[in-house]
C-alpha cells in the first residue's frame, strides 16, 4: 500500500521510503560562513542522502512577478547570462534537487501568459543547461540529481490556459507536467479558495482531469476551494496533489488551507500535500516560527501517514519578505482580505535558503524516523516508479 500511494513519488519518480537503520546524532556542524547556525550531523547525511524535492518554489519571485508587475528591469529570464555560477552555487546549497516552478495567471490572456511562461522556462533551462535540467519523467529525477544539476518541474497553479481538452495536450507537449485547476477565484473547472461561494468542479472540468489523467499530467488542488477540492478526488482517477498548504485544524480562518476531510480524501486517492511556511498560512497569531510549521507536519502524518507529507515552501530562496517594498505592497493588493497577511509573509526559521537543513533537524527533534524524514523530504534515489499514478 505504501507503493500504492506515493502520489509525487509515482507521478514524478521521487522515491518510497526505505527501511534503515537510526543514525546517530554525533555532533553538529556550522555549514554556512555567513550563518553561525550549527545543524546536526544526523540532519546533514539525511538532507544529503535524500532526493530533496519542494512541491512548490517558483525559482525567483523577482524574476517571475516582474512581468506581471509590469516591471520592464532586466532578471534571469529576460538576460540569462546574469545567473551565474554563484548564483547557481546557492542553489546546490540550499540542498533542494527539484522544484517544481508553478506560478498562478489569470484572467482572458491565460493562454497567452502560460506560452510566454513556459517559453521564458524552456529558454533560460536551455541557456544554462550544464546547470538545470527540465524533469519530464521519472527519471528525470534521479537523472537531474545524480549530473548535479536542479531539476525543474514546470507547473501552473491555475487551468484557466486550458480552454478545451486538446490545450493539455498542447501545454504538456510544451513541458508542463502539473496544473492546479483554480487559482483563488472562480474559473470554468471550479471554484478557487476565497471564492464567495463554495462550488464544485464544473463538467467542463470532468472533461479536463480525464485528459490530464489520460497523459499523466498531475491534478493539484492547492488553491482550491473546499468542493471543488472534494471533487478532485472523486473524478480523478489518479492521484490528486496539494502541491503548498497548510491544515485548517490548526488555522480555522484561513481559506487557504485544506480541512482534514479533505486531506484525508487527499491521502485514500495516494496523494501528498507539501506544507507551506507562509506566515498567514501557518497561524494567524504572532509570533510564527518553524516549531509553528513543523505542526503542519505533525497533524498531515499523524492524520494520515508520513508517506502523504511533503516539502511545498511556496516561496524561493529567500523568500517574499525579501522582495522590494514596492512588490511587497502590489503583491498584497492582488488577493483579499481573507488572506488575512500582516506585516511578514515568511516564517521565522524557514525564510532562508538553507531551510531544509533545519526541517529535517526539527522534524528529528520530533522524533521522527531517519526514512520518515527522508520521505517527507522527497526520498531516496533510484526507487521510484509512475506506475501507479497513470491513469487507470
Amino acid at each position: 500500500m505504501i507503493t500504492r500511494r506515493q502520489s509525487l513519488k509515482r507521478l514524478l519518480g521521487v522515491a518510497a521510503a526505505t527501511i534503515t537503520a537510526p543514525m546517530v546524532n554525533r555532533g553538529w556542524f556550522q555549514l554556512f560562513a555567513e550563518s553561525t547556525t550549527k545543524y546536526s550531523d544526523r540532519a546533514i547525511d539525511l538532507v544529503q542522502h535524500s532526493t530533496v524535492v519542494d512541491m512548490l518554489n517558483p525559482f525567483t519571485l523577482l524574476g517571475v512577478l516582474a512581468p506581471f508587475k509590469g516591471d520592464k528591469r532586466p532578471t534571469w529570464f529576460t538576460n540569462p547570462e546574469t545567473f551565474t555560477t554563484n548564483d547557481f552555487q546557492r542553489f546546490k546549497d540550499s540542498r533542494i534537487d527539484v522544484m517544481h516552478v508553478g506560478v498562478g495567471t489569470v484572467g482572458p490572456n491565460a493562454y497567452d501568459q502560460v506560452m510566454w511562461f513556459l517559453g521564458l522556462w524552456n529558454g533560460f533551462i536551455a541557456h544554462h543547461g550544464e546547470h538545470l535540467m527540465r524533469v519530464d519523467d521519472a527519471a528525470g529525477i534521479d537523472a537531474a540529481k545524480s549530473s548535479g544539476k536542479i531539476g525543474i518541474i514546470l507547473g501552473l497553479q491555475n487551468s484557466e490556459h486550458f480552454r478545451t481538452p486538446d490545450d493539455v495536450d498542447r501545454f504538456y507537449q510544451l513541458g508542463q507536467r502539473v496544473s492546479l485547476l483554480t487559482y483563488n477565484s472562480r474559473n470554468l473547472i471550479g471554484n478557487g479558495s476565497t471564492e464567495r461561494h463554495d462550488d464544485g468542479i464544473s463538467d467542463f472540468g470532468v472533461t479536463i482531469i480525464e485528459r490530464m489523467n489520460k497523459l499523466r499530467m498531475a491534478v493539484d488542488v492547492a488553491h482550491c476551494g473546499d468542493r471543488t477540492t472534494l471533487d478532485a478526488f472523486e473524478i480523478s482517477k489518479a492521484p490528486v496533489l496539494i502541491t503548498h498548504a497548510n491544515c485548517r485544524a490548526l488555522n480555522p480562518d484561513q481559506p487557504r488551507c485544506k480541512t482534514d476531510e479533505a486531506i484525508r480524501k487527499m491521502a485514500g486517492k495516494g496523494g501528498v500535500m507539501g506544507i507551506t511556511g507562509v506566515r498567514n498560512f501557518v497561524s494567524p497569531k504572532e509570533p510564527t516560527t518553524i516549531e509553528n510549521v513543523l505542526d503542519h507536519y505533525d497533524h498531515v502524518a499523524k492524520l494520515v501517514g508520513v508517506e502523504h507529507v511533503g516539502v511545498g515552501s511556496d516561496i524561493d530562496l529567500d523568500g517574499y519578505d525579501a522582495l522590494p517594498e514596492d512588490y511587497k505592497k502590489w503583491l498584497r493588493s492582488l488577493y483579499k482580505s481573507s488572506y488575512a497577511f500582516r506585516d511578514k509573509m515568511d516564517t521565522d526559521g524557514v525564510n532562508h535558503y538553507k531551510r531544509v537543513f533545519d526541517i529535517a533537524d526539527g522534524l528529528i527533534r520530533r522524533g521522527y524516523a531517519d526514512a520518515d524524514v527522508e520521505l517527507i523530504l522527497g526520498g531516496v534515489e533510484g526507487v521510484g516508479r509512475i506506475d501507479d499514478a497513470r491513469s487507470e
